[in-house]
């Protein structure tokens, strides 16, 4: 049976894209050279992130072989020494809502064909690097990201850590396809033994295939994520079943709400709490389509946009959707859903419904790793606190993903997953952006070392430009 690859997803409002890198390059392979160590950093102010956020001054923070082996105790003589005099200590930051890029088989396949488009996986894992984002969610991941999580393991990149999940739609949608309930279950069943963790669930389900995933999502012990299906349009309450877990979009409340009242967003939120669905705000997404229904020039000038392939440039450039057929009103009504979106996200909060950041990067215009960070001064735009936003990238993700013994916080015994910033982002959210180093799992990278790096692989993406056209690979 033949059958046409494209892209990692195929989704309203998720960019394609696949990139091919030149051969590895000397910063790229000194950099994977690092392996964890011992390391202690000095006169460092820890934000701890625990419930109790508790801030530690001056401290002194052993690192030794991944973890955090020490705070504010006697460390050995013989370790890598890291002034942190006047910085500011923080965990390593979550993105719960990406898609991510590796090798794609563009054109028809064939047994043994394999992969036609292949990536530089170091490349792809940079920009998370350079933005201290050290643990993400893969919303739609194929077999190729457990490759690429495989080797981050075995120390061969350096990248976050990655969390799985598998798409599951209705109809002629994307991702694994189940129309009835039995075909749902049975998808879910055959995703957990493929080695995914979590169930995201996509906006053409019908509503009994629908719950049957979410239902059997939670025997096979796996949380579910996603959309909420149209199916439940005029009757919102009943997609609010046990274990569904985590909305991962705002405009998923935005589109059940004809007039973008309060009394619908109060409604939402108390459904949410009551149910213990936890949200996921993705603001940047909708403020970047925004800006790109308005220019293209939103792209042209996006910080990081020049650390993407440049097949992905090509495509946000010439194959733009949100620009395509654009008019006055489009805009006019997408400023209307962000301004909803804000006015939602102060009430969830307000009403005790956790918060998440996720930015859905990969969309057009959504850059990894950049957009985290973008995304938490949304987050305080629309009302929360900087330390409720911190939170939200750091701890609560860690809480839902079930890995907050690991990561997540400050704390002796975890994953020395950590971003060490030149000032205080409790002041200034966007002092998260300030990044002086990072530890990635026991490996620190200095930002001279990361600058180095983001100039090397802008320098290469430019050389390349002309080889690569979006239009040219789809065909």
């Amino acid at each position: 049976m033949k059958r046409v690859y494209i892209l990692l997803l195929v989704m309203s409002s998720i960019a394609l894209g696949a990139c091919k890198a030149p051969s590895t390059t000397e910063n790229a392979e000194e950099a994977m050279t690092l392996k964890p160590g011992q390391y202690v950093i000095k006169n460092v102010n820890i934000l701890s992130m625990t419930t109790e956020n508790s801030l530690i001054e001056n401290a002194t923070v052993f690192i030794k072989d991944h973890k955090i082996a020490a705070i504010n105790e006697s460390v050995p003589d013989s370790v890598m020494v890291i002034d942190g005099s006047g910085k500011w200590l923080i965990p390593g930051l979550i993105d719960m809502h990406i898609h991510g890029f590796a090798d794609i088989n563009f054109g028809s396949s064939y047994p043994t064909k394999g992969a036609t488009f292949s990536v530089n996986n170091q490349d792809v894992m940079l920009p998370y690097v350079a933005n201290g984002v050290t643990t993400i969610l893969d919303l739609n991941a194929r077999a190729d990201n457990f490759g690429q999580r495989n080797e981050i393991i075995k120390g061969n990149l350096i990248g976050p850590r990655i969390a799985l999940a598998a798409l599951i739609n209705s109809g002629d949608g994307d991702g694994r396809i189940a129309n009835t309930p039995s075909d749902g279950r049975q998808t879910v069943r055959l995703a957990k033994a493929e080695g995914y963790e979590f169930i995201k669930v996509y906006s053409q389900l019908n509503e009994e295939t629908y719950k049957a995933i979410v239902d059997e999502a939670n025997k096979q012990g796996m949380k579910v994520i996603g959309h909420i299906p149209n199916a439940f349009r005029g009757k919102l309450e009943e997609a609010f079943v046990p274990h569904f877990g985590l909305v991962a979009h705002a405009e998923e409340f935005a589109k059940h709400s004809e007039n973008y009242s309060d009394e619908d967003i109060q409604r939402f939120a108390k459904l949410a709490l009551e149910n213990g669905t936890w949200l996921s705000p993705t603001l940047i997404t909708i403020e970047r389509i925004a800006d790109q229904a308005r220019s293209l020039d939103s792209i042209r000038n996006l910080e990081g946009f020049q650390y993407i392939h440049p097949i992905m440039q090509s495509k946000w450039l010439t194959s733009n959707q949100y620009n395509r057929g654009t008019s006055p009103e489009r805009v006019a009504h997408l400023e209307k859903m962000i301004e909803f979106n804000n006015r939602l996200v102060s009430a969830f909060m307000k009403e005790g419904v956790p918060i998440v950041a996720g930015t859905d990067a990969g969309c057009s215009g959504v850059v990894w790793g950049y957009s985290l960070h973008d995304e938490l001064a949304l987050l305080v735009n629309a009302g929360l606190s900087t330390e409720e936003a911190l939170v939200a990238a750091t701890r609560l993700p860690a809480t839902w993903l079930e890995i907050d013994d690991k990561i997540g916080s400050v704390e002796v015994g975890k994953f020395a997953d950590l971003i060490l910033l030149e000032a205080n982002p409790l002041e200034n959210i966007r002092n998260t952006k300030k990044i002086s180093g990072v530890f990635f799992n026991g490996q620190w990278i200095d930002k001279q070392k990361i600058d180095a790096m983001l100039a090397d692989l802008a320098k290469r993406n430019t050389a390349n430009k002309d080889r690569f056209d979006w239009k040219k690979r789809r065909d």
